[in-house]
């Protein structure tokens, strides 16, 4: 599971990314051939009787060195061209771009007229988490207009709640190198870098079993992050629930940011095996949907974390 988006990546890989091909170009499945099975001195003539077609031991035996069905673990698919490492990050890029942009707005909007940035921040939470559990349980993997429909909403609500900490924590007259939010920022980029280069290096290694501890420790964090959530508006009021600013509430912002760093590496694994399985290349939205999801978690986690340590 991992990402709960790019969960799905293994299974549309064999299933031949179904919805993403065209069904009128077949192409061998290089994963699961098995040469051998086909066994030419099994062919027998005597055997077919008139009137009773037989598929006998001298016919060839699907799914054993036969050209398998549309797409598969290890085929190529029609629809197209297969998936590049450039098409993911081009469209991330667009949709990071959606997001910035309507990100803007929400920032300019809490300094100028905060009811107004206030609803926009809420419409965006409520939106992104009524969307990333569509996504989650939706059989088809995230198209274009999905996508960038959900990267704008990542920006309703980034960009306000990015405005209220800079308001909260930064001075007047502070530093742009020292305001929480570049400090987020560059942290999340540095963060992502080093996951990057510890996957690539191999030091960090992808199997099942990492793939399932993660797993259950998002699902965990999300049941969690929704009980704090309600706890915050209903009961509490401080921006961070349980935990406050203290050790306990540091602690989990810091299993928070560690998780999300993770599960860059389970992200970077997913999208490997796209690209290695020939995948599509309008498959491309729903890694980039589903690299973007982990980054603003990240970036999230990390404002938290940093406002915390600088509360008294």
């Amino acid at each position: 599971m991992s990402n709960p988006i790019l969960g799905r990546v293994e299974q549309d890989a064999q299933r031949g990314y179904a919805g993403f091909r065209d069904s009128s170009t077949q192409y061998p499945q290089q994963g699961y051939q098995q040469p051998g099975y086909q066994q030419p001195g099994y062919q027998q003539p005597g055997y077919q009787q008139p009137g009773f077609p037989q598929q006998g031991y001298g016919q060839p035996q699907p799914g054993y060195g036969q050209p398998g069905p549309v797409g598969g673990f290890g085929g190529g698919g029609g629809g197209g061209r297969a998936l590049t490492l450039d098409d993911v990050m081009i469209r991330t890029g667009a949709l990071f771009g959606v997001m910035l942009a309507v990100a803007a707005i929400g920032w300019t909007l809490t300094s100028v007229a905060p009811g107004v940035g206030g609803i926009m921040m809420m419409v965006g939470l409520v939106g992104t988490i009524g969307m990333s559990l569509f996504m989650m349980f939706r059989r088809k993997p995230v198209g274009a207009s999905l996508a960038v429909a959900y990267a704008a909403l990542e920006g309703a609500f980034v960009g306000p709640i990015s405005g209220i900490y800079h308001q909260i924590y930064d001075p007047v007259g502070t530093n742009v190198f020292e305001s929480i939010v570049t400090q987020a920022i560059l942290a999340t980029v540095c963060v992502f870098a080093a996951m990057l280069t510890l996957y690539k290096t191999g030091v960090i290694k992808v199997t099942q079993k990492f793939r399932a501890i993660v797993s259950m420790a998002i699902l965990g964090y999300f049941i969690f992050s929704m009980i704090n959530l309600g706890y915050m508006l209903f009961f509490d009021g401080s921006p961070f629930g349980f935990g406050g600013t203290g050790m306990l509430g540091i602690a989990i912002s810091v299993f928070g940011t560690g998780l999300a760093a993770v599960t860059l590496a389970l992200d970077f694994d997913s999208i490997e095996t796209a690209i290695r399985t020939g995948a599509p290349a309008s498959y491309a939205w729903h890694l980039a949907i589903g690299l973007l999801v982990t980054l603003v978690w990240l970036y999230l986690e990390l404002l938290r974390l940093l406002a915390r340590l600088r509360s008294d």
